[in-house]
């Protein structure tokens, strides 16, 4: 369990998407995806972008790791455009996709690995391993993991690269209900002591209320930004929170989704 700490002055990047549309070739015709997005998350920042499934969420996501580029528009991040994958900017899946013949230790290593500099850099595997609280377990194998522990694995493998911009790509979806609620926790206990900015994709309204100082909901695709809500609320967050239970009302009413609530 990763303890909380106290925030410290943020380190993350900035980031700006400006007027973004993206689109598929499919079958000789065009999918649009994306339909001029526009938005800056300042450093430090968490920031949710929510919406229905299919809408856009996760291909947003992937022009900002520069796995993509957009068909039209720009992406900047410290006022420099993306123009392909980076280290600073790391995005974690819902799958943990941990090498099940690789130690813990030995997964967090491979970013590392991969630049050269795991000889010189390998204090930063057990340092990353600590601050997920997986210290005691760097040799043990996955399948002597937990579902919350893999992801905890996945999270270092991460961190050790020191990102500015992290990138959640639903990352607790495939999680039980109280190992996601324990995780959301440590996600924000981490992300207030190492300061990077942080944008998360993902359905669920109350993990984006509980862990992010905004949320930006989307259309269904192509996506459009629809609203951008600050959550007006201090850390640590109580989830029977009156405030929250309105933002909440709120934001399922923009999903159109408030009928039973």
């Amino acid at each position: 369990m990763v303890a909380p700490a106290e925030s410290i002055q943020p380190v993350g990047a900035a980031l700006d998407v400006l007027d973004v549309s993206h689109r598929f070739d499919l079958d000789g015709g065009f999918l649009p995806v994306l339909n001029h997005v526009s938005l800056r998350v300042e450093p430090g920042e968490m920031v949710a972008l929510l919406g229905h499934s299919g809408c856009g969420k996760s291909t947003l996501l992937r022009l900002v790791a520069g796995l993509e580029r957009p068909t039209l528009g720009a992406l900047l991040v410290d006022g420099k455009p993306i123009d392909g994958p980076d280290p600073s900017r790391v995005i974690m899946f819902q799958d943990p996709t941990l090498y099940p013949w690789r130690t813990v230790k030995a997964n967090v290593s491979l970013g590392l690995e991969a630049r050269g500099l795991l000889r010189s850099q390998a204090h930063r595997v057990d340092k990353a391993l600590e601050l997920v609280g997986l210290g005691a377990f760097a040799q043990a194998y996955p399948h002597q993991l937990s579902g919350g522990m893999a992801q905890r694995v996945s999270l270092a493998r991460a961190l050790v690269n020191d990102p500015t911009l992290l990138l959640l790509d639903e990352p607790l979806g495939k999680l039980d209900s109280m190992t996601r609620i324990s995780m959301q926790q440590e996600l924000v206990a981490l992300w207030q002591r190492t300061g990077f900015t942080a944008l998360l994709v993902t359905h669920d309204v109350e993990e984006a209320l509980f862990m992010c100082n905004r949320v930006v909901v989307l259309t269904p695709r192509p996506a459009a930004v629809k609203e951008d809500i600050r959550v007006d609320l201090p850390f640590p967050r109580h989830r029977g929170n009156p405030r929250l239970a309105e933002l909440r009302r709120r934001i399922l009413g923009l999903l159109g989704l408030d009928a039973d609530w």
